[in-house]
């Protein structure tokens, strides 16, 4: 079931016995900007409690302005909260113990052209303090963990951008981090790309790395993340396991769809007659033709009676059912939901200013 974000507790994880990696409690930031009317507060974020605990791929999933790239700069120390707390391995943010523990791949990830995949390695290891031998070896494992071998001495000018990305996935990971922050990691690559490092992430994901994920992609979380928090407007608006987020519990939130012969004027007072009337707003139907006319009806059902009820109607008004199908909802059904109705909420009534 997804957990309830105005009585959100960090400690209802699984995995309850491990102390959390990352530990977010009521973060707040707040910027000020000026503008033709002067100063004006801008809440990035507002009050979100999340975390994640070993082995978790922590998908952070929003539109623009949900305030994601804000929580990626506070948890790496670049940003000061503006209230709340945040923490990494029971450290500080910002502390010189949790941030040797991270690595990190930002959005837009720049390598000088005169390097090598093997020479920018050795770059990244030296900032990380590292010995030469340990540099070495950490380098030729990590070039055949994201598929470089044999590929080391090219210069990366010649690297196609999947490639580019999965040189930075090896950069992040050279210090052997024990959290891996990956902002944005497939954005802007093709589908040949998003899969070069999409498999790079399940190979870590089986390793048993801990992964902080920001995206905007749906699909791509759903793919690799098992847990996942939705944002909007700087809220937090659901978090869960990925498979309970995509099929949510609540029977309310289940669809079918039921395809038709006949007129959809006739059916849908049938249909509408049938249901409750939360169900009711959910009715829609579309007109499709394959031969002879067919119908498809799509609503809401809030459980296996509703459902019964409705064929039960339809049958008894001499309608022919050509297909009945139960669909659960994906994450992209909940994420629209939910960032539809904070979008909605958020709205200015009518003559209101800002």
């Amino acid at each position: 079931m997804i957990e309830s974000t105005s009585h959100l507790d960090p400690s209802s994880h699984s995995s309850k016995t491990a102390p959390a990696i990352v530990d977010v409690r009521g973060l707040e930031k707040t910027y000020s900007t000026l503008s033709v009317r002067g100063r004006k507060q801008v809440h990035a974020l507002r009050g979100v409690s999340l975390e994640a605990r070993p082995g978790d791929v922590f998908g952070l999933l929003g539109p623009n302005g949900a305030g994601k790239t804000t929580m990626i700069k506070i948890l790496l120390g670049v940003v000061k909260p503006s209230g709340g707390s945040a923490s990494l391995f029971g450290q500080p943010v910002g502390s010189s113990a949790a941030r040797q523990r991270v690595g990190y791949l930002p959005e837009s990830l720049r390598v000088d052209l005169h390097h090598t995949a093997r020479s920018a390695l050795r770059y990244y290891g030296r900032l990380s303090r590292m010995n030469s031998a340990d540099i070495q070896r950490r380098s030729d494992e990590l070039l055949e963990l994201v598929g470089l071998q044999g590929r080391d001495q090219e210069s990366v000018r010649r690297f196609s951008k999947g490639m580019y990305q999965r040189l930075g996935l090896a950069q992040a990971l050279m210090h052997d981090p024990d959290l891996l922050v990956l902002d944005e990691p497939t954005d802007g690559l093709d589908p040949v790309g998003r899969n070069e490092v999409r498999k790079v992430i399940e190979r870590l994901r089986d390793l048993g790395k801990t992964i902080f994920l920001n995206s905007h992609i749906l699909q791509e979380v759903e793919m690799v993340c098992t847990r996942v928090a939705i944002m909007a407007g700087g809220q937090l608006l659901a978090i869960g396991p990925i498979d309970e987020l995509a099929s949510p519990g609540d029977a309310s939130n289940l669809f079918f769809d039921v395809r038709l012969e006949g007129d959809p004027d006739e059916i849908i007072p049938i249909v509408a007659d049938a249901v409750s009337p939360s169900d009711r707003s959910t009715l829609s139907v579309a007109a499709r033709r394959s031969g002879e006319a067919t119908h498809r009806i799509t609503m809401g059902a809030a459980d296996q009676m509703a459902v019964d009820r409705v064929v039960d109607a339809l049958r008894g008004r001499g309608v022919s059912i050509v297909r009945l199908e139960n669909r659960r909802p994906s994450l992209e059904d909940t994420f629209m939901r939910l960032v539809g109705s904070a979008a909605a909420s958020q709205r200015p009534e009518p003559g209101q200013q800002f």
